[in-house]
């Protein structure tokens, strides 16, 4: 055999080696991808409205306000081999990022979920909140268990969905000023929680303890503020997670409750977090979110201003990036897109 041939054959070898190896060998890395885009105008996949408001006037609206999502293979128990993971790295639409981005250490896949599920529902929670507040409709909150502790003195006399109306005989209407009262209270301290219960009233006398750093009095648990809305909002979407579709709720609430449609008829997306209070924070994945609401049709993207350096960097072709700090913010923007008035913030590096 002459010395080309084999070395061909040796290279061949070596080839097939690294193939089978590559296409066995697992790695502790994720795939993230461009997900699916919806329409909060439109309708969900069993052609009910995604978003539905009842007891309240509303207004036709038209063209699309879609948030947009990610989604990802791999993960433990079902990790990417090698050569999917060089395959994206190579891909211009995919991002691989430790396993750990996705799915900490400490938590099992199952966790990330619920915990995923818990975050979309916390966002469409805000996200009417924040549309209220942007249109001047009181909203008021109520404190409610989440979750109670094992062992501790809440375990056995309170229970999630427990709303909470007073600490030792003062009303409360916001977890700031549960937290606040308990901040200063001695540990060993008692504690009087007046409580609601499937519309019956009672009262837990709790003695405190410490919490885990041995600094303060606590009781063993979890609140959250939720919110008493003036007319019913139900948002619709399936079995999506997470909570960076919150000011694409909050705008398309906004837009109806309000005459003349926000979009005017254009095919405008976005993601950010929202807050109660209309402010927009950043999310992940903003390169395959845009990728994505480019490929569904969008020529506009709502980006949170923290995201807005890589987002500039990575722009896809005839998408126009704008800045949203904030909901009002977003709102005027979008007025002044379709109406050729005033000023609309760009994304820059």
């Amino acid at each position: 055999m002459s010395r080309r041939a084999a070395t061909l054959t040796l290279a061949s070898v070596l080839v097939l080696v690294l193939a089978v190896v590559g296409s066995v060998m697992r790695v502790p890395y994720v795939a993230l991808m461009p997900g699916p885009t919806s329409n909060t105008l439109g309708t969900n996949d069993k052609g009910q409205p995604l978003i539905r408001i009842e007891g309240r006037q509303t207004y036709p609206d038209q063209g699309h306000l879609n948030f947009t999502t990610v989604t990802y293979r791999g993960g433990p128990g079902g990790r990417i081999d090698l050569f999917t993971a060089l395959r994206g790295w190579f891909a211009g639409d995919t991002a691989i990022v430790p396993e750990e981005t996705i799915f900490p250490k400490d938590e099992s896949p199952k966790q990330v979920d619920q915990e995923n599920t818990r975050a979309m529902q916390d966002s469409q929670q805000n996200a009417e909140a924040a549309a209220l507040h942007e249109l001047g409709v009181p909203v008021t909150t109520r404190v409610v268990v989440d979750g109670v502790q094992k062992g501790r003195p809440a375990d056995g006399a309170l229970k999630p969905g427990d709303e909470i109306t007073a600490l030792d005989g003062a009303a409360v209407s916001s977890v700031s000023q549960v937290t606040g009262t308990m901040a200063k209270r001695a540990i060993g301290a008692p504690v009087t929680l007046a409580y609601t219960r499937d519309g019956k009233q009672g009262k837990a006398t709790l003695k405190t303890v410490a919490d885990p750093g041995g600094k303060r009095a606590v009781v063993g648990i979890v609140l959250s503020d939720q919110y008493k809305f003036p007319f019913k909002i139900d948002i619709s979407i399936g079995d999506i997670g997470g909570p960076s579709a919150g000011l694409m709720f909050s705008l398309a609430i906004v837009d109806k409750l309000t005459p003349g449609p926000l979009t005017q008829g254009r095919f405008i997306a976005g993601t950010g977090t929202i807050t109660p209070d209309g402010k927009v924070g950043p999310i992940g994945g903003i390169q395959q979110k845009m990728i994505a609401a480019r490929r569904a049709g969008a020529t506009v993207f709502l980006t949170p201003k923290d995201n807005c350096a890589d987002a500039a960097g990575s722009r896809p072709d005839g998408l126009r990036l704008v800045r949203a700090d904030t909901l009002h913010d977003a709102v005027q923007s979008l007025n002044a897109l379709t109406s050729g008035k005033g000023t609309v913030p760009a994304c820059t590096r």
